[in-house]
């Protein structure tokens, strides 16, 4: 596949970096903030509400806090015992979908066992949330766009765009029906005129698939699912998949020292997808922010 990039940085050879383009979203979402506050008087606020200690959530959550601090985003972290009840959680999700201060709520997920996520997720208010959770936001992504979407996908949407790939009536495989990654991802190609298959586990020709794909997008959290023979000569691959393996590194779904050798862009893990899931995040919360305020765009619309 041809490609043009709109910011040529972004790509070594053929490797996609995240880590860059997810420190160029960052810099405009800075712009944004900073913009807000001198002429709206607006103090952005993302809540953070983590339930129990779960290390790997709780290093996403010091991620995220981080990731405001660096953008002028102020962070509220709300740390709840995993014993918890189901309607002391929602309690506390409606307490901040109630405060002017906040913009954006987030939960982390994954919730115990005992708690139903879904009810959960439904409680955050639609316009504060900045995960793109919610059904109201993933229904408009089957019409009308969102304009809150799920993070990860509209990362890798930007990823796609910064490096100029062209989406209109290619061949586009998504590997994963998640909530949170494959559906979104399946729709916003849709969205972007590319010719788009779902596969999952049960796709017996999985294969195959992937040798007529001119994208694809893999999010199993299955390690080396995507062998590197399969792959397309000239495709791009987005691996969104992040497995740590028994030495403690981190390696993808997608099989990359063979892919490499054949794709035309291809995304590393990590410094891949996982930065623009943040990048997009922060992005998200000045986009609630502005909605929820009906503020000006700051003269900012794109976070290319």
């Amino acid at each position: 596949m041809n490609l043009d990039p709109v910011l040529p940085d972004v790509l070594t050879g053929n490797v996609l970096s995240g880590r860059k383009l997810a420190a160029h979203v960052k810099n405009r979402v800075a712009e944004v903030v900073q913009n807000l506050r001198e002429h709206q008087g607006v103090e952005l606020c993302l809540a953070v509400v983590l339930v129990g200690a779960d290390p790997a959530s709780a290093v996403y959550v010091r991620n995220k806090v981080r990731a405001c601090k660096k953008v002028g985003i102020q962070s509220r972290s709300v740390v709840l015992s995993r014993e918890v009840s189901q309607e002391a959680l929602i309690q506390q999700v409606r307490k901040l979908n109630d405060d002017d201060s906040v913009d954006g709520v987030l939960v982390q997920l994954p919730l115990p066992e005992h708690i139903d996520e879904d009810a959960v997720i439904d409680a955050v208010d639609p316009a504060k949330d900045v995960d793109g959770f919610h059904p109201a936001n993933l229904g408009l992504l089957l019409g009308r766009e969102a304009l809150l979407q799920p993070c990860t996908p509209s990362g890798v949407m930007l990823l796609l765009a910064a490096a100029g790939v062209p989406l209109k009536g290619a061949r586009a495989l998504v590997v994963g029906r998640s909530v949170i990654v494959g559906r979104p991802m399946t729709q916003l190609l849709i969205r972007a005129h590319a010719t788009v298959t779902c596969a999952h586990r049960h796709t017996t020709n999985l294969a195959e698939l992937v040798a007529e794909s001119d994208v694809l997008v893999v999010a199993t959290g299955v390690p080396h699912l995507i062998r590197g023979e399969w792959v397309k000569e000239g495709a791009v691959v987005i691996d969104v998949g992040i497995n740590r393996r028994e030495d403690g590194s981190l390696t993808g779904d997608v099989e990359f020292d063979e892919a490499v050798k054949r794709a035309s862009a291809i995304t590393p893990v990590p410094g891949g997808v996982g930065p623009m899931t943040i990048a997009m995040l922060m992005w998200n919360t000045t986009l609630a922010a502005r909605l929820r305020r009906g503020v000006p765009s700051c003269g900012i619309v794109s976070p290319l």
